[in-house]
């Protein structure tokens, strides 16, 4: 995606008061008030916590990450350095999940969406296609968030862009391509770095454009989506074996596709903000699910991105989907098969391109960019406040893989080019899982719902129809009067 300098960005969240202030980059790549500290204090107000944020970003001097006073960061890994066994560190940083490892340390699984000639290939000793360029590495991180090993998982894959954890301490990666022989997932074990099960790809979850999956440890559903354009669909695995361990999903199962129970048109594009909306899943070929999927009516997205789940929700986001093309989140809960539209932005200063989401330890929502201008970490709390967290100023490059340490207390995520992974850590708020639940079932954001006139309302009324509805009529032409 080409991207455009936008100055206004920066006045992101007029709730939040952004403002900054100085400090200066020390020599080791940690965010300090001088070479010598490993501290470091932006700003004279403390942090607010996450209720409502961290409070305005601290102008990062070292021209990399600008984050709120109090937090820090250690750049732990670098595209074009060393792994541990001398191959070059690959690059396109992108999807990656954290799993705890000995001795206290976190083991990080890294996708790297890579295709064709680059200067820093995944080098692997046993590819699935030895022709191709992308793949997984890994990293051992100590409690000092120094990296203790860093080695190649996988290889021979193609634009491996997102991606989820499983239960059992295995990542799926994804290939978002439509190339032949490819546009699979494949499941990588970290302590089992290149073994024949990370080169075996999982062929009935689906041959299509993949970009992230996730799955409900409560059943062993996996679900996945699609980044392709001008259809995109959200799709669900049934594994025939759910016994949840490492291989299980190999033995097969059954693909399908979300589409609507009783709703006139299959276009997410036809409905707003805080609609419920009921949901059926069809089986689809997973040698063809997208023309199968469209063929069946399943539900049609514009270009479906990033995904976590989390307390029985299952997160995913839109990255330009909505009346002005900037962007939605999804809320779909399994139990009761609805699907919500959480959050559609309306100006770029709120968001642009969401594409990662994850929720944190303490239960907070938060959404990485993908657009025009510096990307940034976007937080949504289930009391209904918004906040900036972090903006990337090294570059108009993406930010990506956002995963915290098992212990909550480090932020792990991806520059994607040149390929940066960064630690972070602070005064995070204390990890929280009521309030995740919370956020499961919070209330949209009010701001975030189309704009209803009087006379829109006052139509409503006399129709009998919610002014949601009313809303989405206007829209598509049907006169008010």
């Amino acid at each position: 995606m080409d991207k455009k300098p936008d100055m206004n960005r920066r006045n992101f969240l007029k709730v939040s008061g952004i403002t900054t202030a100085t400090v200066a980059l020390g020599t080791t790549g940690i965010l300090s008030l001088n070479a010598n500290s490993n501290k470091a204090f932006a700003g004279s107000a403390p942090s607010k916590g996450s209720f409502g944020g961290y409070g305005p970003l601290v102008k990062d001097p070292g021209g990399v990450m600008n984050l709120p006073q109090g937090f820090q960061y250690r750049i732990v890994s670098e595209e074009g350095k060393n792994l541990s066994d001398g191959r070059p560190i690959p690059g396109m940083f992108d999807g990656m999940a954290a799993f705890p490892g000995k001795n206290n340390t976190t083991v990080l699984v890294r996708n790297h969406e890579l295709d064709g000639n680059t200067d820093n290939p995944v080098v692997g000793k046993n590819p699935y296609d030895k022709e191709n360029t992308g793949g997984t590495t890994s990293l051992i991180v100590g409690n000092d968030r120094t990296v203790h090993k860093e080695y190649v998982t996988s290889s021979g894959t193609i634009r491996n862009c997102a991606g989820g954890a499983t239960p059992w301490g295995t990542w799926i990666t994804c290939e978002e391509t439509l190339e032949t022989g490819h546009g699979y997932v494949f499941e990588v074990d970290p302590h089992d770095p290149e073994s024949n099960l990370s080169r075996t790809p999982i062929r009935e979850m689906g041959s299509f454009s993949h970009e992230a999956v996730d799955v409900d440890p409560a059943t062993g559903i996996v679900y996945l989506t699609e980044d392709d354009s001008p259809e995109s669909y959200f799709y669900r695995f049934v594994p025939k074996d759910r016994s949840q361990k490492i291989g299980s999903l190999h033995k097969g199962g059954t693909l399908q596709a979300a589409a609507f129970e009783e709703m006139s048109s299959n276009h997410m594009s036809e409905y707003y903000s805080s609609q419920k909306l009921g949901v059926v899943w069809k089986d689809v070929d997973p040698e063809k699910p997208t023309l199968d999927a469209h063929n069946k009516g399943c539900i049609r997205f514009s270009r479906l991105e990033g995904c976590h789940f989390v307390s029985g929700v299952f997160w995913f986001s839109d990255t330009d989907a909505g009346e002005k093309e900037l962007g939605r989140v999804y809320r779909y809960i399994p139990a009761t098969n609805t699907l919500e539209i959480f959050y559609e932005s309306t100006t770029d200063n709120d968001l642009e391109a969401p594409d990662n989401v994850t929720i944190t330890p303490w239960g907070d929502l938060w959404i990485v960019e993908d657009g025009s201008a510096s990307d940034r970490i976007i937080g949504l709390t289930p009391e209904g406040e918004t906040y900036l967290f972090a903006e990337n100023v090294l570059n108009n490059s993406e930010m990506a893989g956002p995963t915290f340490s098992p212990d909550g207390k480090t932020l792990f995520v991806n520059i994607q080019s040149p390929g940066l992974t960064l630690a972070i850590w602070g005064p995070f708020s204390r990890r929280n899982a009521a309030r995740g639940r919370m956020m499961g079932h919070a209330a949209p954001p009010e701001n975030y719902g189309p704009w209803i006139s009087d006379n829109l309302a006052s139509f409503a009324e006399v129709q009998g129809i919610s002014t949601l509805e009313a809303a989405a009529l206007n829209r598509h032409g049907m006169p008010i009067v």
